[in-house]
């Protein structure tokens, strides 16, 4: 069994995309991940709509539905595809989905589902915090190399002599002279 665990939250974690600056599963995926057909779980979802705030589920729009189409190749409406717009569902929403389900597949596959959403927070978390450092990093790099580069200016100035005055050719004047 400890090697089917993440086998399965490897499956999840794939299917969890970002949408509207959101972490969210498919409709289909929930469905294939609780072990019931998609139109059983939308099915539950109408009938339990109060359990299920727009910060839960959300329908996708049609402009979204085609460039997931286009990414995910789903078939076209006219060849066998859906013929309504998929349901997305964040974290909140994939565990209330396993609550009205009833399945006890459902409430098992629910467990990888929450371990999947809170592994990918943690990895953005992570993610965030490397970036700040390498943003910290750069801007320090780019207040050194500001420096360093007047340093070198510097040594320049110093390397190169200053010409000392050339005397002319020819005869001169003694001064206090001039030509009369």
């Amino acid at each position: 069994m400890p090697k089917r665990q993440p086998t399965i939250a490897s499956a999840v974690e794939s299917r969890i995309l970002i949408l509207r600056h959101q972490r969210m599963i498919l409709d289909a995926d929930i469905a294939e991940l609780y072990g019931v057909p998609v139109r059983q779980l939308n099915q539950q979802v109408k009938r339990n709509r109060e359990r299920f705030p727009s910060d839960f589920v959300f329908q996708l729009t049609a402009k979204e539905h085609e460039i997931l189409r286009s990414q995910i190749v789903i078939s076209k409406d006219t060849h066998g595809g859906r013929r309504y717009r998929p349901f997305a569902f964040t974290e909140h929403g994939a565990i209330m989905a396993a609550t009205v389900l009833n399945s006890e597949r459902a409430v098992q596959m629910s467990v990888f589902v929450v371990r999947a959403f809170v592994r990918l927070r943690e990895m953005l978390a992570t993610n965030r915090r490397l970036a700040a450092r390498l943003y910290e990093l750069e801007n320090r790099l780019d207040t050194h190399d500001s420096t360093i580069q007047d340093l070198i200016e510097a040594i320049k100035e110093l390397m190169t002599p200053e010409e000392a005055p050339r005397l002319r050719i020819g005869f001169q004047l003694p001064a206090g002279k001039a030509k009369g």
